[in-house]
């Protein structure tokens, strides 16, 4: 499994966000949105191939019963799967980060799931291969049915533009059935000002709609910075 960085810190998006949890992002992605805030993780993927048995030795550094498998796109990886049953098997409690487009037969406490909108897609003039590919799989609703219907998840959906709620209200209808409480809406951005720019008219369209504005508080806290 490659993986870009294993470290501790404190969840920042989220329904656990303050958590103090170890992070393990693996490095690869299938998809490509150009607002990326882990370009090393796709765009320019960069890591090391690690065994499950040394990623479990990094995370047994800290004490932290909090572990939070993410990427890039951790799905990509069949080795999620022992090191997932093997967190499980050692009481820890697992976060997976996944955009929902892939699925594999892991365990998790909570399965956050960030589907991505068309305010995602790539330049179609700057990259076309991935511009298509990126549009062509963005959404998968078998996988993203499958993913609600096994695991407690959290949808939580990237809010570049108000057009964006439209189609996020287009598809919700499309799902079997879903929790308010569990729709997150999230600005865009990784600049104080731009997110305080999107959150002004966001949050509000959140309480109206009864779901939960979900703000970028490792910004806050840290700034855009790696390892946070």
């Amino acid at each position: 499994m490659k993986i870009s960085e294993i470290y501790r810190s404190i969840q920042g998006e989220g329904l656990l966000t303050g958590t103090p949890s170890v992070f393990v992002r693996a490095s690869g992605c299938n998809l490509r949105c150009w607002f990326c805030d882990t370009p090393y993780t796709s765009w320019h993927p960069e890591g090391s191939d690690m065994a499950v048995d040394e990623i479990i030795a990094h995370v047994q550094e800290w004490d932290c019963r909090h572990v939070v498998l993410t990427g890039g796109e951790p799905m990509l990886f069949a080795e999620l799967i022992p090191l997932s049953k093997w967190f499980r098997s050692a009481g820890y409690h697992i976060t997976i980060e996944t955009s929902g487009t892939l699925y594999l037969p892991v365990v998790c406490d909570m399965m956050s799931i960030s589907p991505k909108l068309h305010n995602s897609v790539p330049s179609l003039s700057e990259h076309p291969y991935w511009s298509r590919r990126h549009q062509r799989e963005r959404i998968q609703p078998d996988v993203l049915r499958r993913l609600i219907g096994r695991f407690d998840y959290q949808l939580k959906f990237v809010v570049d533009r108000p057009a964006d709620l439209k189609e996020i209200e287009q598809f919700l209808q499309e799902l079997p059935t879903f929790d308010p409480a569990r729709i997150l809406m999230m600005p865009q951005g990784v600049e104080p000002e731009e997110l305080q720019q999107r959150t002004a008219w966001l949050e509000p369209e959140c309480q109206r709609r009864g779901f939960v504005f979900c703000p970028r508080k490792q910004i806050e806290w840290f700034g855009p910075l790696r390892s946070t």
